[in-house]
């Protein structure tokens, strides 16, 4: 998941990774974006206080989080690592 807000400088530069993964991944993982300010339930669900955070789920279960722009290899990484 992509927690992000439109006034954010960072998430907007974290966005074209996001969408190329999306793309990248399609079948094999879901790239879901919520928009913290729109769907703040969600976002206190999981405990996001800074944007832009990643949450790497499977299963229902939190496996990673990352806080910041992130890169695409780290993200991919992280992907293929959960898809095993």
């Amino acid at each position: 998941m992509d927690f992000f807000a439109e006034w954010c400088g960072p998430c907007r530069m974290q966005t074209p990774t996001m969408l190329e993964l999306e793309a990248e991944y399609e079948g094999r993982a879901e790239i879901k974006k919520v928009d913290v300010d729109k769907e703040g339930d969600v976002a206190s669900k999981y405990n996001i206080f800074v944007v832009p955070t990643l949450v790497l789920e499977k299963d229902g279960k939190e496996l990673r989080r990352w806080m910041g722009v992130t890169s695409k290899e780290e993200l991919i990484r992280a992907l293929e690592d959960s898809l095993r």
